[in-house]
C-alpha cells in the first residue's frame, strides 16, 4: 500500500503536445518572474510537468533556450512596430518598442549581443536597415548607419535595463536615488563642473525613456543633414564635370577600347 500511495503522490505527466514554442514561451515566463539564475532545465521540466528528453528534442541546451526566448521577444517588437509609412516614424517607433522590451524583460539585452547571426539581432539590423533605405541612405553608408542605430539602441536600452535591475538589488527607491545623485551633485564645484552641476537640478525629473528618444530624433536629424549635403553636393556638379564621365561614374579619359 505504501508503494502504492508514493506513486499517487508523483506530480502528474503532461498529456498536451510539447513543442519548441510552448518550451519557450514558458521558459520566457521563467525569465521574466525570477530573472536568468532561475531558469534551469530542472524548474522548465517541473513548470511544463515533462522529462529532460522531452526538453531536449526541441532545444540544444540552456544557452539555446535563453536565446530562443531573447528571439521570441524581440520577433514582436521588428515586426509589429515598423508599419508605419513615414521611416522616421516607424524609426522611432521600432526604437521604443525594443526600448520598452528590454526594460520590461532586462535579461533580453544580455543575449543580443553575444551571437552577432541570432535572429533577434539580425531581425533588429534588417528592419532599422530597410526604413534608412526608405528614408534615402545611400548603400555605401547603409551599414555604418545602421550599425550606428543599432549600437545606440541596444547599448542604452541595455544600461537602462542593468541599472534599474542593480537599483532593484539594493532595495532602493527610484526617487531616492535621483534625488541622492542629485544632492552629490549640487556639492561639486561649480568652475570644475558647470555642465555637471547646471544638470543636477534636474536630476529629480529624469526620464530615461525621453532621453533615449532624444538621442533617436538627434541621429534621425544627423541622417537627414548628411542626406540633404550629399544631394545638395551632387546638384553642384557641373555640366562640364558630368559630360566628362561617362554612365557608372568612370571619367571618360580612362575608358579603354
Amino acid at each position: 500500500m505504501e508503494r502504492m500511495a508514493s506513486k499517487s503522490q508523483r506530480a502528474p505527466r503532461r498529456t498536451e503536445a510539447l513543442s519548441r514554442d510552448v518550451i519557450v514561451t514558458a521558459a520566457t515566463e521563467i525569465l521574466d518572474a525570477e530573472g536568468e539564475d532561475a531558469l534551469t532545465l530542472r524548474a522548465l521540466t517541473v513548470r511544463l510537468a515533462t522529462g529532460y528528453g522531452a526538453i531536449y528534442h526541441h532545444v540544444a541546451d540552456r544557452d539555446d533556450l535563453l536565446a530562443a526566448a531573447a528571439d521570441h521577444v524581440i520577433a514582436r517588437i521588428v515586426t509589429d512596430l515598423a508599419a508605419d509609412p513615414e521611416p522616421q516614424q516607424a524609426l522611432r517607433a521600432i526604437a521604443l518598442g525594443l526600448f520598452d522590451a528590454i526594460d520590461a524583460h532586462p535579461w533580453v539585452g544580455a543575449q543580443l549581443n553575444p551571437e552577432p547571426w541570432r535572429p533577434a539581432l539580425l531581425d533588429i539590423y534588417e528592419s532599422i536597415s530597410k526604413q534608412l533605405q526608405a528614408l534615402g541612405v545611400p548603400q555605401r553608408a547603409l551599414s555604418d548607419t545602421a550599425g550606428v542605430l543599432v549600437n545606440y539602441i541596444l547599448g542604452v536600452a541595455g544600461q537602462n535595463a542593468a541599472n534599474a535591475r542593480a537599483l532593484a538589488s539594493s532595495k532602493m527607491d527610484r526617487s531616492a536615488f535621483l534625488a541622492a545623485a542629485a544632492a552629490r551633485w549640487a556639492e561639486l564645484d561649480p568652475a570644475r563642473y558647470p555642465s555637471v552641476h547646471k544638470a543636477g537640478t534636474h536630476l529629480r525629473e529624469h526620464d530615461d525613456r525621453e532621453q533615449f528618444l532624444v538621442g533617436i530624433d538627434l541621429i534621425l536629424a544627423g541622417i537627414e543633414a548628411v542626406n540633404r549635403a550629399g544631394k545638395d553636393s551632387s546638384a553642384k556638379v557641373s555640366p562640364e564635370a558630368a559630360r566628362r564621365v561617362l554612365p557608372g561614374g568612370t571619367p571618360a579619359r580612362d575608358r579603354r577600347a
